[in-house]
């Protein structure tokens, strides 16, 4: 029989029958006796949750039970031999559960978690400061809380913690307004996990931001000077009244017959003096309305050079041009004359097809620099670029630095490919350029490439990118092209990345001004241009694909679950391009003479029997080589004549194929995607043919614009092959999902694909019973 409780202070060491209430808790839940149902009584109460925090008259924190309702009180005084010694035992008890680690003599009862009673225990002890002044603004806090005398001050001891000046009331053991000097105050302002409610007439809206000094007249080469410009209410501070901010020694000021509380971060930089910035840094800040000062992002205040690049005057058509510009191959040249007039440079990024090749011309007409004008173009391209450049301008220069025996001409136009330009960058960049051309610019995307590397070093007093897809996978080939146009404009690609790992409204505001891009289905661009029909044409697996696809997929998903790092990526695209040749036919895959059956090259054996029965030409592109030499000897044998455009054909050969082709001497066009994609002119096509997808909607999007292009008269139909079932299927439904990421952030093609889960990649390339 139990009989004896002796209490403690704090009540966790009180003991029954001289052991500690901890370790007596299991064998008094077994006694039916009187201190029984006292132990069974509290552990109900605190299983319902009443407990409250407190502090012991030796000023230890406690637990308590509390607040009791009137039936709980009436319940204990009912069977209480000695009330006070019960509460002092329940308290006890309280006191040592939240304490236990749920393992010992506890585990199994019914009891609230400890983390959860502390949590509502610290939203309990909620404490706020009012503060107040008199009129010599003198200061002292007021706490303001909801709670008994030994919760408050429990929760005055916690804030204490995180302000000291708080330990002057618990030294006293009152709750007296407190008195505060200055230095307190300042604290006070930055002190977190407070609430404090300041007088209202001192809490004005003081904010600090930068302020870039600008000169009427723009100069690239200029240093702005960057300041911080405080205001009050939105109304900047006069310099008297920044001075009388920097040389206060309080937190409140006098300001405009005002008392002002101010954060002294604030008044610090009152007394600041910031760094000189380049022009360029001048222009993102404006832009932007931020920068960075001292690694913290930091607001801008509006500024003039904003208006410095908005204000496009137009530029008539120059003398020298034989032909009639578009308005908005005019307005693409005011642009680009404004821009390049700043010393500042440009990305024209129009679609494929809408001149932007005559715009350059006409640029070039424009500046009448006395420096030639270099052209870094794909091989391809070189034929074009001649001959548009002796078509619309007759009268001016133009040589190609290509080839052996190659010599830079100090006139005109200057035209060379990038793989010249690598090799002879050193040649390239002892020469004055007026102009630095880089056309389909995301040949330099990589800005650690070899090719980006030659073409950053090569000086000029303008630059341009041309290009219609200027990210085709990601945000930093947008950073390589216009930190080569215009350098520091986008900061360190490493800043630039932690920065915008994804586009938004900031970023467009940036590059809005140093981009431009139109489509041809903007109002007013093309209307003369006839319809675009884009057809999805599923095709059924022969018998012998579907076994190949099948084998694959298990062979290699097997191989993949057993590697890891870039053994697997290597896996991964290995199972990806050897579904994607048996899709298109069995004997891409496995290396031999065509032979067997394939659902894609029946339905192209339909289409160019329609197409060629009305008359038509078609381009056929596939990224593939060797799968573009078997369709050769097909169409042979079936007595189709063909062309077969890829990497390796010399210049030369590739402007006679085009201009057969262009002449109607060869209905059907077979292109390499890579090699042909981008460039070309060739309008005669009224029909082009993915026979296999490249992954990415702007890279195919390219290769149909060398049909569907200014100088187009027929419809054009673009029929893009797709094996049903398989991985091609499931791909394309991305890409059908995905076709505005090129405004923003592309899809990464097959890479991204090798950092799927086994099971997500299982799912991605299993064969469905479609096909």
């Amino acid at each position: 029989m139990v009989d004896r409780f002796e209490a403690a202070d704090p009540p966790r060491l009180g003991c029954i029958d001289g052991r500690p209430v901890g370790e007596a808790i299991p064998a008094l839940l077994a006694d039916h006796g009187y201190w029984g149902v006292a132990t069974a009584t509290a552990l109900q109460l605190v299983a319902r949750g009443r407990i409250v925090p407190g502090v012991s008259p030796r000023g230890h924190d406690t637990w308590r039970i509390g607040p009791l309702d009137p039936q709980d009180e009436a319940h204990l005084r009912e069977f209480a031999t000695d009330y006070e010694e019960l509460r002092r035992f329940l308290d006890a008890v309280a006191d040592t559960l939240p304490r236990e680690p749920g393992e010992g003599p506890f585990a199994g009862t019914e009891v609230h978690d400890v983390g959860e009673l502390r949590e509502w225990a610290d939203d309990q002890l909620r404490i706020s400061l009012r503060i107040e002044t008199d009129d010599r603004m003198r200061f002292r806090a007021v706490v303001q809380h909801h709670l008994t005398e030994f919760e408050a001050m429990l929760a005055v001891r916690r804030a204490a913690r995180v302000w000291p000046p708080l330990e002057r009331l618990l030294e006293q053991q009152r709750l007296d307004p407190l008195d505060l000097t200055d230095d307190e105050v300042l604290e006070l302002l930055t002190a977190p996990s407070i609430e404090v409610h300041w007088p209202r007439e001192l809490l004005t809206d003081v904010k600090a931001r930068a302020v870039i000094s600008a000169t009427s007249e723009f100069r690239l080469g200029e240093l702005f000077q960057l300041d911080w410009q405080i205001a009050l209410r939105g109304d900047p501070l006069t310099g008297t009244e920044l001075d009388q901010l920097a040389e206060a020694t309080r937190p409140v000021v006098r300001l405009r017959d005002q008392w002002v509380l101010v954060d002294p971060a604030i008044a610090r930089k009152a007394r600041e003096k910031l760094r000189p910035i380049t022009a360029v840094d001048a222009l993102a800040a404006a832009l932007t309305g931020t920068t960075t000062i001292d690694g913290a992002e930091a607001e801008v205040a509006p500024s003039v050079l904003r208006d410095v690049l908005a204000e496009i005057k137009p530029v008539p058509q120059p003398d020298g041009l034989e032909a009639t510009l578009r308005e908005y191959q005019l307005h693409g040249l005011s642009w680009l004359a404004h821009l390049t007039g700043l010393g500042l440079g440009a990305c024209l990024a129009d679609d494929m097809g809408l001149g932007k090749t005559i715009t350059l011309i006409a640029l070039h007409l424009h500046r009448d620099d006395q420096h030639p004008t270099l052209v870094v173009c794909p091989a391809s391209l070189l034929g074009n670029w001649e001959r548009e450049i002796r078509r619309f301008a007759p009268g001016t220069p133009v040589s190609r630095y290509h080839g052996p025996g190659r010599t830079v001409a100090r006139e005109g136009f200057v035209l060379t490919t990038y793989g010249t330009m690598r090799v002879d960058a050193e040649v390239l960049a002892r020469h004055q350029w007026g102009m630095v051309v880089a056309d389909e610019a995301q040949h330099v995307k990589n800005p650690t490439s070899g090719t980006a590397r030659a073409l950053r070093t090569i000086p000029a007093t303008a630059r341009v990118a041309l290009s219609g897809t200027p990210v085709e996978n990601n945000l930093s080939e947008l950073w390589s092209i216009l930190d080569w146009t215009t350098p520091g404009l986008l900061g360190p690609l490493r800043r630039f990345r932690a920065r915008w790992p994804e586009p938004d409204a900031t970023l467009a505001r940036l590059i809005r001004p140093f981009l431009l891009r139109r489509r041809k289905s903007d109002p007013g661009i093309a209307p003369e241009l006839p319809s675009k029909t884009e057809t999805e044409q599923p095709v059924p697996l022969s018998q012998e694909q579907a076994v190949l696809y099948e084998a694959l997929v298990r062979e290699i998903l097997d191989q993949i679950a057993a590697t890891t790092g870039i053994a697997r990526r290597g896996l991964v695209l290995k199972l990806l391009t050897g579904l994607k040749q048996i899709c298109n036919h069995p004997s891409h895959y496995l290396k031999r003479e065509l032979t067997g059956r394939s659902g894609k090259l029946d339905l192209l054996d339909e289409l160019l029997d329609t197409i060629l029965a009305e008359d038509g030409s078609v381009l056929v592109f596939t990224q593939y080589v060797d799968m573009a030499r078997l369709l050769e000897t097909h169409l042979g044998r079936r007595g189709i004549t063909t062309r077969f455009l890829h990497g390796g054909t010399p210049v030369a050969r590739r402007e006679e194929m085009v201009r057969e082709f262009q002449n109607g001497h060869v209905p059907v066009f077979l292109l390499s995607l890579k090699a042909a994609g981008t460039g070309l002119n060739l309008t005669r096509a009224d029909h082009v043919v993915h026979y296999d997808r490249w992954w990415n909607p702007a890279v195919e999007d390219q290769a149909t614009d060398r049909a569907y292009r200014i100088g187009q008269t027929r419809p054009v139909q673009v029929h893009k092959l797709v094996a049903e079932g398989t991985v091609e299927d499931r791909i394309s439904e991305m890409l059908t999902r995905k076709r505005d990421l090129a405004d923003a952030v592309l899809t990464s093609g097959e890479s991204a694909l090798t950092e799927l889960t086994d099971a997500e990649l299982s799912e991605l390339v299993a064969l469905r019973s479609e096909a």
